[in-house]
């Protein structure tokens, strides 16, 4: 028993030391695990946030959360661009992903981020689910499911860019 606990306290400071050093060179690309598309030049930061919300509403989609994380660093006196997260689900997609496997809920809810580069280009940015939804290995049902996810969130983010109604 002294040995099993030994090994596995061993094993545990081995893991932590892994978790606490950065990998020396990124597996992949950020730029690869994620959607990317600009607001048209027409196109508020208000229009967007509207289209968004509304295309959401369409697709019985909820906005579940909000943070305006610029007014809150300008609030702690740091002067930033406008970044905002926008939190969408669909509850009983939500319950299902995470009835399947408890890790699903890592990912929940599905953001899309706006955000102002150093230009002044204003994004909208979310997580490429694809590379989720290949890996995950789901039964037909929820891979149905996903990829509706998928699609809603790509349709939200392309309303809010073009600014439609």
């Amino acid at each position: 028993m002294k040995k099993y606990i030994v090994s596995l306290f061993l094993s545990f400071l081995c893991a932590m030391s892994v978790l606490a050093e950065p990998a020396a060179t990124p597996a992949i690309d950020i730029a690869q695990t994620v959607i990317k598309i600009p607001l048209a030049d027409d196109v508020t930061p208000e229009d967007a946030i509207d289209s968004m919300k509304l295309r959401a509403n369409v697709l019985n989609f909820k906005l579940v959360a909000h943070q305006p994380l610029s007014k809150e660093l300008e609030g702690m006196g740091i002067e930033t661009t406008r970044m905002e997260i926008f939190q969408f689900c669909d509850p009983r997609i939500a319950r299902r992903m995470v009835s399947y496997d408890i890790n699903f809920a890592a990912y929940l809810p599905c953001r899309i981020a706006m955000v102002e580069d150093e230009n002044q280009k204003v994004w909208l940015v979310m997580m490429n689910l694809d590379m989720f939804i290949g890996s995950a290995n789901l039964p037909p049902d929820l891979e149905k499911d996903a990829l509706k996810v998928r699609d809603s969130l790509a349709e939200i983010m392309q309303a809010g860019a073009s600014g439609d109604l």
